[in-house]
C-alpha cells in the first residue's frame, strides 16, 4: 500500500501541473478526518484544490463532476466504480471500505483491503499519504486516531495502525470504554449512552449504587476520571456492570483500549472527541467539524454547543425507539422511524443499540428514517460476529435499486421513498431466509 501511495503522490504531482484538485470526503468522523489530514498536506504541498464533504456518493452527483479536474474520494467511492468508469479525467480514491466491482483503469484505488489484512480507517491512510510527503505531517497524526476510533477499527493495532500512534502523542490504557474518560466517573456514567447501562445511565442514583459496589469512593466529593483507576479499581468496576447486564456474551464488547489524544493542548479522550465531529456532521454542519480538526478555537466552541444539541437529539431518538413497536423476527429487528428520526443521526442510533448490552449477540439491528424523497437504512450486528450485513442489505435492494456501501458489521443504503414497503417486505425475505440457511 506504501509503493501505492507514493505512485499516487507522483501522479498528482505530474496531473496537478495542468489540472486543480477537487477533494471529496464522507462526512462521518472517519470522513472529516480524512479530509482534513488531507486539505493540510495539500497546502504544505502547496496544491490548489477545492473540498467537498458529502453524505453520500450517487450517480447523479458523480456524473456531474467536472472531468477537467483530478477528482480525489476520501472514505468513500469503493462501492461507486462502475459510475467512475465513465469519467473522463484520473480518479484517485483513498478508501478501506470494501470493494465490489472491477477497478477502472482511470482510477487509482488505495486501499488496504487490496494489499493486506489488516483494517485500518480512511483517516490512517490519508496520515500514511501525508507523512510520505513530509514528515513535517507528523503533527497530523492525531487525526488519524480519532479516525480510527471513529470508525471502530481501533481494536486490533497492527503494522500501520503502530506507525500511526508511534507518531501521535497518544495515551493508550486498557479499560472500560466508557467516554469521556477524562471526565468524573460519576458523570461519565451517568451521561454514558453508548454504550447504554441498564438501570445506570441517565440515573445519579444507579450510578452512586455501581460505583459503591466497585468500592470506588469520592475524593473530598469528587470522583476521579476512568483513566486514573489503577487496574484493580478498573476490575471491581467491571465485575459491578457485568453483574447489571442481562447478556454477558456481549459484554466484552464494553472493553478495549482508551486512547486519550493531545488536542488543543490538551489530552482528551480520542472517543469523546470522535462524537463530537461525528456530532457536528450529523447536526448539518460538517464544516465546523472541520474546522474544528483543524484547530480553529472559534470553530471549537461552536462544535460544543452543537455536540450538547446532538445529544438531546439523541436521546430523544433513543426514547422513540424505546416505547415504539418494532418489527421483530428470529436474531433481527427492523426499526421503522420514518420522520421521526433525522436521517443523518439513524445509523448512530443503531450502532447505540448495536453496543447495548440489552441485545443479544448475533441480532441484525436496522434501522430507517426519511431523507426527503429517499430513505436512509442503517444496518448494524450486535457483538464481533454473525451475518453480513453489507450483503443482506445488497440481496434486499436488488428488486428496488439502492445504493449500498459499508462493512459485514455495519453498512447502509439509500432506497426511494415510494420502495418503503417493497423494501421491508424484501428485507425480511432475506433475513428469514439468513437465519434458516443458519
Amino acid at each position: 500500500m506504501l509503493e501505492k501511495i507514493s505512485l499516487a503522490i507522483k501522479r498528482i504531482e505530474e496531473l496537478s501541473r495542468s489540472k486543480r484538485i477537487r477533494v471529496i470526503s464522507h462526512f462521518d468522523t472517519d470522513g472529516i478526518t480524512s479530509a482534513a489530514i488531507f486539505s493540510r498536506a495539500l497546502k504544505r504541498w502547496g496544491k490548489e484544490f477545492s473540498l467537498q464533504i458529502v453524505k453520500n456518493l450517487e450517480s447523479e452527483f458523480i456524473n456531474k463532476l467536472n472531468d477537467e479536474e483530478i477528482l480525489i474520494f476520501l472514505d468513500l467511492a469503493s462501492g461507486s466504480l462502475e459510475h467512475l468508469r465513465s469519467k473522463k479525467t484520473e480518479v484517485f480514491i483513498f478508501d478501506h471500505h470494501e470493494i465490489a466491482q472491477e477497478i477502472p483503469q482511470n482510477v487509482m484505488m488505495i486501499n488496504p483491503l487490496l494489499d493486506s489484512d489488516e483494517r485500518i480507517s480512511s483517516a490512517a491512510i490519508c496520515y500514511l499519504f501525508a507523512k510520505k510527503l513530509s514528515n513535517e505531517n507528523m503533527d497530523l497524526a492525531n487525526l488519524a486516531v480519532i479516525g480510527m476510533v471513529g470508525d471502530l477499527l481501533e481494536k486490533d493495532i497492527g503494522k500501520y495502525f503502530s506507525d500511526v500512534l508511534n507518531d501521535a502523542e497518544t495515551v493508550v490504557k486498557k479499560g472500560l470504554l466508557i467516554y469521556p474518560s477524562t471526565r468524573p466517573l460519576n458523570k461519565a456514567l451517568e451521561y454514558s449512552f453508548n454504550p447504554y447501562i441498564p438501570n445506570v445511565s441517565g440515573r445519579r442514583e444507579g450510578v452512586i449504587e455501581l460505583l459503591r459496589d466497585a468500592g470506588i469512593a469520592a475524593d473530598n466529593g469528587k470522583y476521579r476520571a476512568l483513566y486514573e483507576l489503577n487496574e484493580e479499581e478498573m476490575t471491581k468496576l467491571i465485575t459491578a456492570m457485568m453483574l447489571r447486564s442481562p447478556d454477558k456474551s456481549n459484554f466484552e464488547e464494553m472493553i478495549g483500549n482508551i486512547f486519550l489524544v493531545k488536542f488543543f493542548n490538551k489530552l482528551e479522550d480520542a472517543r469523546e472527541l470522535s462524537a463530537l465531529v461525528n456530532a457536528c456532521s450529523r447536526m448539518d454542519s460538517p464544516e465546523t467539524a472541520l474546522g474544528f480538526c483543524l484547530g480553529n478555537k472559534t470553530f471549537k466552541e461552536d462544535a460544543e454547543k452543537i455536540y450538547i444539541d446532538y445529544k438531546q437529539s439523541l436521546l430523544s431518538a433513543l426514547e422513540y425507539v424505546s416505547g415504539t413497536e418494532k418489527i421483530e423476527g428470529r436474531d433481527y429487528i427492523i426499526i421503522n422511524s420514518k420522520d421521526k428520526i433525522k436521517d443523518t443521526i439513524i445509523g448512530t442510533v443503531a450502532s447505540i443499540i448495536s453496543h447495548s448490552p440489552l441485545y443479544p449477540a448475533g441480532l441484525v439491528v436496522v434501522a430507517l428514517g426519511y431523507n426527503e424523497d429517499k430513505i436512509k437504512v442503517s444496518a448494524r450486528i450486535v457483538g464481533k460476529k454473525g451475518r453480513n450485513v453489507r450483503e443482506i442489505l445488497s440481496r434486499a435492494v436488488v428488486s428496488i435499486g439502492g445504493e449500498v456501501g459499508g462493512h459485514p458489521n455495519a453498512a447502509g443504503c439509500l432506497i426511494s421513498k415510494e420502495k418503503e414497503e417493497e423494501f421491508i417486505s424484501e428485507l425480511r425475505k432475506v433475513l428469514d431466509v439468513e437465519v434458516v440457511r443458519v
